[in-house]
């Protein structure tokens, strides 16, 4: 049995791990994907669910992830197989591995605390830095770029609300002013540490 790595040297506490390893009900030898890695976490409790034989294939975006995901894994060496990749890709993916069918898939879809955490990388409401907001460093266009330079019709589509700022918008909480004020009457608060909701959206006022 692999030793789990201890809670504080891992920067990310996987959601609903149990749960989620009782679905899946990993075995082997069985051929899992876990299409959004992070840390880690979940795959790591199907791979030492799935042994001696289940392999894995790891997904993320974000190489500070896989980083840390590599080295929680280390132990299952060929066992687990991680990609800089989106699980868009999966098919791809599967057809290079000569993978013909999978025993179970976890998409765990949003953004992660440990992205939430670090200011540089503009997911924050709670603190201020670039407007950046990229899964991938190498995806060329962050939101900052989008904010600024996309014509008005095509920026209304994509966050659902018409928005005229003539203030150049460079970081989160700069992005949160461009919200009319008084919001309108179909945004909702959460609560009073969270940020206004539409539709999906979140903009803070």
């Amino acid at each position: 049995m692999q030793a789990q790595p201890s809670a504080e040297s891992i920067p990310h506490r996987s959601v609903l791990y149990q749960p989620i390893i009782h679905a899946l009900r990993p075995h082997s030898p069985g051929f899992y994907v876990d299409g959004t890695l992070g840390a880690g976490g979940h795959a790591w409790g199907i791979l030492e669910a799935s042994a001696p034989d289940g392999q894995l294939l790891g997904l993320d975006l974000d190489p500070h992830a896989l980083q840390i995901a590599g080295q929680r894994l280390g132990d299952f060496k060929s066992r687990a197989i991680l990609r800089q990749a989106s699980y868009t890709s999966l098919k791809a993916q599967l057809a290079e591995l000569g993978w013909p069918a999978v025993d179970g898939i976890l998409l765990d879809l949003g953004v992660s605390s440990m992205q939430l955490d670090q200011a540089e990388r503009g997911f924050s409401f709670q603190q201020e830095g670039p407007l950046d907001m990229r899964f991938s460093p190498l995806q060329s266009i962050t939101a900052a770029a989008l904010v600024t330079q996309l014509p008005e019709d095509q920026l209304a589509e994509i966050i659902c609300v018409m928005v005229k700022s003539s203030n150049p918008v460079g970081s989160p909480g700069q992005s949160s002013r461009v919200v009319p004020s008084p919001p309108p009457s179909n945004w909702r608060r959460s609560s009073a540490k969270q940020p206004l909701v539409m539709d999906g959206y979140t903009q803070r006022p």
